[in-house]
């Protein structure tokens, strides 16, 4: 799959506060941030994510490009809404943000949450579009809330200029029942990961039989820690299957047991070794003995 460093930056405006969609507009977004991470680090775990908001006084960066889903949790947990979006000096702050990424083969992408009203005209959206394609920096823009036509038309102007390769595209999703991060994940901007639109054949868990087409039948998006848990348990187990198959193979090899030792040539005695040898050199030398000691008993017997 594709490796990406990919900032998120999220519309922490005033606008956010609207309940039009479930269960509220920012709560929507933050849906959306768990699903994307959780997409993007599934299909390559070396890709990095990174937040970012832009309202308030100015954008800030709530965490750098990582790995790490606790860290972008706290990130959420952390905004406040407040204050009016600044969509253009938001979109070159995440730039600068990804031109500082460490793995440097990572294809740098902005993915931009906005559902306020844009301040900034067109022409200027339009220079910094081109500028960010210059950088080889793909742009997707999620656009929910205040589908004015003036605002849709400055970004579809933006996706106009900065369309290239890699891909970067322009997701308008009005307002309904169901959650954002369900038309999100049917649209280009996540499709290019290997996630096929919810309700197909083997992603709808009624069309594929419940498990869908996620790892283990679970969907990270809905349920990470479980997710998780159960890679987790896979790679412990397939360490142990391994661990095992290396002690059958060391099993198998031929060993020195059972090999009878080499038996020197001679005895200490001098006489050849062999099997019935040492019975019998005893015998030998018991016999030496009582020879010796019947010469003695001869020899004091004459003396007297």
């Amino acid at each position: 799959m594709v490796l990406e460093a990919t900032m998120i930056v999220v519309d922490n405006s005033e606008s956010s506060r609207n309940g039009d969609y479930v269960p509220s507009r920012w709560e929507a977004q933050a849906d959306a941030v768990n699903l994307i991470f959780s997409i993007k680090t599934n299909a390559n775990p070396e890709s990095s994510v990174g937040l970012m908001s832009m309202g308030g006084k100015g954008p800030e960066v709530l965490v750098t490009l990582t790995t790490d889903f606790g860290k972008v949790l706290d990130g959420i947990h952390r905004t406040k809404i407040r204050g009016d979006t600044h969509l253009a000096t938001g979109i070159q702050i995440a730039g600068l943000a990804l031109k500082h990424r460490q793995n440097k083969s990572q294809r740098q992408r902005i993915i931009v949450f906005t559902c306020s009203p844009i301040d900034e005209d067109e022409k200027s959206l339009v220079k910094l579009a081109k500028r960010m394609k210059k950088n080889n920096i793909s742009i997707d823009f999620v656009a929910f809330g205040d589908l004015e036509p003036e605002n849709t038309k400055k970004l579809e102007a933006f996706n106009e200029n900065i369309k290239g390769g890699d891909g970067s595209h322009l997701a308008i999703i009005p307002p309904g029942p169901s959650l954002l991060s369900d038309h999100l994940i049917s649209t280009p901007i996540l499709a290019g990961d290997g996630v096929a639109p919810r309700g197909e054949p083997g992603i709808d868990g009624a069309a594929s039989g419940g498990g869908g087409d996620f790892e283990f039948g679970v969907d990270p998006s809905t349920d990470p820690e479980l997710a998780l848990a159960l890679r987790m348990s896979m790679e412990e187990e397939k360490a142990r299957q391994e661990k095992e198959g290396k002690k059958e193979g060391e099993g198998a090899e031929p060993t020195l047991e059972g090999i009878p030792e080499e038996q020197p040539l001679l005895t200490e005695t001098g006489e050849a070794s062999g099997s019935g040898d040492a019975p019998k050199s005893e015998e030998s030398k018991k016999e030496n003995e009582d020879s010796k000691r019947d010469d003695g008993d001869g020899d004091k017997m004459d003396t007297a």
